[in-house]
């Protein structure tokens, strides 16, 4: 093994936290697989061979979006535009409704900044899913939403939490996150809220008990530094708060936006991405490989370099499939558990908090 990966090595085996510059050398390190398997033992420490995954819904009631995020392929700038659509409630009931036979645990909710929906179509949206299945978890609005919504109708971030709280919301989901360095964030999302005021809103909630995701949008404009700048970040705050259950690296994928001319991101990237997440991540307990944004047959390999979670069975995922993913639009359990058994590793059903559930 070569000198930067023994070093590194050394420190992961004295429990030492890895460096910025840790991060970069595993970034610009020719062996890929030699860094896969450092953070394959860092997995099977934590989890040995376990990969969780859920059986939820993934809802997108609208695409009307203020924003301009260019790496965006789901957003309409306004009602009318080809391809805008926003659901009525009824319309996202009966989504939930459809699925009364199905032991859903979770129901996931992501939206454009829609900017003449009232408030109460969210806590209202809250509200119904909840009297459909009481006991289903909302995992709902990411902290851009959140700070989209307190701008829009003058409210704090924290009023806008409270109020959804009341009305059902149970944890935040991770998106929004993109890359949290202001001069990507200034190109590729210049209106909407900063790394700043996204890690606020995560703060809020973890204070207050919940639990939340986050995320990193890789292989657009970003440089590797970056991306470690944006884990070393992530790794900061969950030392405060100890609120962050998931982090998930999310593949740029360039058809239908701005970005198109750029390539997507090799699976050789995904996976050196997703190791070198689990190795400097280090207090975060699960790497998720969202099998949409992967693929299917990286996703697999991801569970041998860091990944032991796929997150679940979607359904309903719009924001990749707009953007060229090829993969299905859902899987069933079924599916999910065998390539999970085929890729060598153990199935299992999980909550959103990560407690097993068996049937």
């Amino acid at each position: 093994m070569s000198d930067p990966l023994h070093h590194i090595e050394a420190k992961l085996e004295a429990g030492e936290r890895l460096s910025f510059d840790d991060g970069v050398t595993l970034f610009n390190h020719p062996d890929l697989h030699e860094i896969g398997r450092l953070a394959n033992r860092e997995r099977e420490k934590r989890h040995g061979a376990t990969t969780y995954y859920n059986y939820n819904l993934r809802l997108e009631a609208t695409n009307v979006c203020v924003a301009s995020c260019m790496f965006c392929s789901f957003a309409r700038l306004k009602p009318g535009d080809a391809d805008a659509y926003t659901m009525t409630l009824e319309q996202v009931f009966d989504k939930l409704r459809a699925r009364k036979d199905q032991p859903l645990t979770e129901v996931h909710v992501v939206n454009g900044l829609h900017p003449d929906l009232p408030f109460s179509y969210y806590t209202d949206l809250l509200i119904g899913l909840k009297a459909i299945r009481p006991e289903i978890h909302l995992k709902c609005f990411t902290a851009v939403e959140i700070a989209f919504f307190a701008d829009l109708y003058k409210m704090t971030d924290e009023q806008v939490m409270r109020e959804l709280m009341a009305a059902g919301l149970d944890s935040l989901p991770g998106g929004g996150a993109e890359i949290f360095a202001p001069r990507v964030r200034l190109k590729i999302a210049h209106d909407k809220c900063d790394a700043d005021r996204y890690m606020s809103i995560h703060r809020f909630a973890h204070s207050v008990g919940m639990k939340t995701n986050v995320t990193m949008l890789y292989g657009h404009i970003e440089t590797f530094e970056e991306r470690v700048d944006h884990m070393i970040r992530v790794r900061d705050v969950n030392d405060e708060t100890h609120g962050f259950q998931a982090f998930i690296p999310l593949a740029f994928h360039p058809d239908n936006n701005q970005l198109r001319k750029l390539p997507a991101p090799s699976a050789s990237d995904t996976l050196r991405t997703i190791a070198v997440s689990r190795l400097m991540v280090d207090n975060v307990p699960h790497i998720k490989a969202f099998w949409v944004a992967t693929g299917v047959d990286v996703a697999q390999i991801s569970l041998w370099y860091g990944a032991n979670d796929l997150d679940g069975t979607v359904q309903e995922e719009k924001i990749y499939h707009m953007a060229g993913s090829r993969t299905p639009l859902a899987m069933t359990p079924e599916a999910i558990e065998r390539l999970v058994t085929i890729a060598g590793r153990e199935p299992v059903e999980r909550d959103t908090f990560y407690n097993r559930i068996t049937h």
